[in-house]
């Protein structure tokens, strides 16, 4: 997002306010309720929120059609806790701790009829503002629910909810977008490939880490087994859904109703264009034969591809990071799978692997002479040295390591606990009837989508 919050403050002084501090900072903007372009623009961003929330039902159907028919309820069940409990847990905390101008734990500044902290470029209003970042939130938390599909507790995983999104992503939202340590470098992240995307792609790999892969999953020779999702068309449709949904994470983050949001919207859809085209053909290369679940990753790798750059790439280099997105996404997946990293539905390639990519894209393709561009945001291959292109690589290393380090801690506590991993036999019959009391599916459809006969 491009915004100035409180530059300089930082996450230590951030959470120092968290106590210290009586009251919001309210007295930044003096908001002119009748200004019409004010009206546009929390009308706007108001939308885009919506449609990022929206985003949460993609998830949902990608992660429950990737992965068996057994889990699907779990599956829904995490998503829906995501956004339920991720949402109250970063109003309450998180987005304290992410801009420090909100200055008391609670609820109580939610509704008031001021603006953002230091929005004074915008002038959103608050609860406008918070909407739209409190989506962002339960979006980095639902990445996980994927990943660790068929073997985790429900009481472990919202503990892991509860902390991604009070914790642990505001942290990074503050050295950031919040104004700290790497906005002051000079780092850039538009709308999130780091500090959204591959916040909860790199959680999930410390949580895969640590949990390992699902029974069954390779053999006594160690290679690994297929286990097929038990719906392409939940999966596809919920990637079509995150496509519409990113129309409200991408341009939406422009935070105002004006033009250049119209040229965000197409560097976004010609990148997932061609994550998808390349997707196919990597794929296709490989296997001998396209694989219809790795164009709709290879679609949504080119997404996460340009989430960093939308506003900073021009038309061809936004769809050549898409299009190198789509190969990465591919020999990400299959690499992973290699090293008995167990990821059902890609989610650690496409949030995480990619979110890399398209944040270092920044700093090769950023093209400070296209329409609207700030000068001097230029990167290697466009005259502008090597600088930015080494903030991004800082920056992305950081949030790998920091995600890393405290997902491990996070992760290794919850299992030393007992409440991480399920029982064998659970994993076996169904994290949907031992966890939750009753099947995704009637019996008859179940049994239809488990039967070695099905066709």
């Amino acid at each position: 997002m491009r915004r100035k919050l409180f530059a300089g403050t930082g996450v230590v002084g951030g959470i120092l306010l968290l106590t210290a501090s009586p009251a919001f900072a309210q007295e930044a903007v003096d908001i002119p309720l009748d200004d019409t372009q004010m009206i546009l623009d929390n009308i706007f961003v108001f939308v885009a929120a919506v449609l990022v929330i929206f985003m949460q039902a993609g998830f949902a159907l990608v992660e429950a059609g990737l992965t068996s028919a057994k889990n699907v309820g779990s599956i829904l069940m995490k998503n829906m806790m995501d956004f339920c409990l991720g949402v109250l847990l970063f109003g309450l905390v998180g987005y304290h701790i992410a801009y420090s101008g909100a200055s008391v734990i609670g609820f109580d500044w939610l509704w008031g009829d001021y603006a953002a902290p230091g929005t004074t470029e915008y002038s959103l209003m608050l609860p406008v503002d918070f909407l739209f970042q409190a989506a962002f939130a339960a979006v980095a938390a639902t990445i996980v629910s994927g990943a660790l599909a068929g073997r985790v507790k429900f009481s472990g995983y919202l503990i892991y909810t509860a902390v991604i999104t009070a914790i642990i992503y505001p942290i990074v939202v503050n050295w950031q977008w919040g104004g700290g340590w790497l906005y002051e470098l000079g780092f850039e992240d538009f709308a999130g490939s780091t500090i959204v995307h591959s916040v909860g792609a790199w959680a999930a790999l410390a949580a895969v880490i640590v949990v390992g892969p699902r029974l069954g999953k390779y053999g006594p020779d160690g290679k690994p087994r297929a286990i097929p999702g038990h719906n392409l068309v939940l999966a596809i449709t919920g990637v079509f859904i995150l496509f519409v949904g990113w129309f409200g994470f991408n341009p939406g983050s422009q935070l105002a109703a004006d033009v250049e949001v119209p040229r965000i919207a197409v560097n976004t859809m010609m990148a997932a264009a061609g994550g998808g085209f390349t997707a196919l053909i990597t794929s296709w290369f490989i296997f001998k034969k396209p694989d219809v679940s790795m164009v709709g990753n290879g679609i949504l790798a080119g997404l996460v591809s340009i989430t960093a750059g939308a506003w900073a790439l021009d038309g061809w280099t936004s769809t050549l990071a898409g299009l190198i997105g789509g190969v990465i996404v591919v020999v990400s997946v299959l690499g992973f799978e290699k090293i008995k990293i167990d990821d059902p539905v890609g989610a650690i390639s496409v949030h995480g692997v990619c979110g890399a990519w398209g944040t270092i894209a920044v700093g090769l393709f950023a093209n400070g002479n296209a329409p609207f561009l700030d000068e001097g945001l230029e990167g290697l291959f466009f005259g502008g040295g090597a600088e930015l292109l080494v903030n991004q690589i800082i920056g992305v290393v950081a949030v790998f390591a920091f995600v890393m380090v405290v997902g491990l801690i996070l992760f290794s506590a919850l299992k030393a606990a007992g409440v991480l991993r399920v029982d064998p036999e659970h994993e076996i019959e169904g994290l949907d009837v031992t966890e939750f009391g009753a099947p995704g599916y009637g019996s008859d459809v179940l049994a239809s989508l488990t039967s070695p006969s099905a066709p």
